[in-house]
């Protein structure tokens, strides 16, 4: 999720390829590597921000969920399923499997870029930045995708950028590349960011990018090579394991 907005100071890191700042700091978005509520935060041109300009003042929105979450029978279906452990053990080796053969017949290298994650030093970087103050929600402790530990886990951290690219080729399967399927999947969502920019902002240069949740840095790059001439891209994340 990106929002043209100040950084804020919280719990939460930076990404910025190797190393974590706290949120305070302000990095080069051209250095930085990776639903569930019905509603999304929209803006128009209203607050005025310690930058000199004008920040987004925010309004709900609506937003279109998907039938299995909620509170629709189909939701309390997956949510049974899901709760039942011998059954979810193995949809979720189902479903990771289907990634790594997306991936394996695509060419994305998913085992190597696992491993190089997994043999690198990058242990020694948790080690000098986790804050153990830091209280997390529940459901960052419960399993998640395939992981038993939930995305708080090295293995989940190091597949994030492969399972990215196996889910932009199943998502867009007529493309001949990961590097088409991607195109066209951030193309959508980068476009829409810089129409609502321009129809709602007095400025026509963006300034400042905000990208919460950048799990591994994947979509900070992404908004970084959009928008060249913004003079930051700022990554925020809770999940320490993806920001390496």
């Amino acid at each position: 999720m990106a929002l043209y907005a100040p950084a804020i100071a919280n719990q939460s890191k930076l990404c910025n390829g190797s190393r974590v700042f706290p949120t305070e700091t302000i990095i080069d978005g051209r250095r930085s590597r990776r639903r569930g509520s019905s509603f999304v935060q929209m803006a128009s041109p209203q607050v005025s921000t310690s930058f000199g300009g004008n920040m987004a003042a925010f309004e709900e929105g609506k937003l279109e969920r998907p039938r299995w979450v909620g509170e629709t029978p189909l939701s309390r279906l997956v949510g049974a399923l899901i709760s039942f452990r011998p059954l979810f053990s193995i949809m979720k080796l189902g479903a990771r499997q289907v990634l790594i053969s997306t991936a394996e017949k695509t060419n994305i290298p998913w085992r190597k870029m696992t491993e190089e994650i997994l043999d690198s030093e990058v242990y020694k970087e948790l080690d000098s930045i986790q804050d153990s103050s830091v209280v997390y929600p529940d459901y960052y402790l419960n399993p998640f995708h395939a992981y038993d530990e939930g995305n708080l886990s090295w293995l989940a951290a190091a597949e994030a950028e492969a399972a990215t690219m196996s889910i932009a080729k199943r998502a867009v399967p007529h493309t001949s590349s990961v590097d088409e399927a991607y195109e066209i999947v951030r193309g959508n969502w980068l476009q829409a960011i810089e129409q609502y920019y321009l129809q709602h902002s007095s400025n026509p240069m963006m300034k400042d990018i905000l990208d919460v949740g950048c799990s591994v840095g994947v979509s900070t790059r992404f908004l970084a090579d959009k928008f060249p001439r913004a003079k930051v891209t700022v990554s925020l994340n809770l999940l320490l394991y993806e920001v390496f």
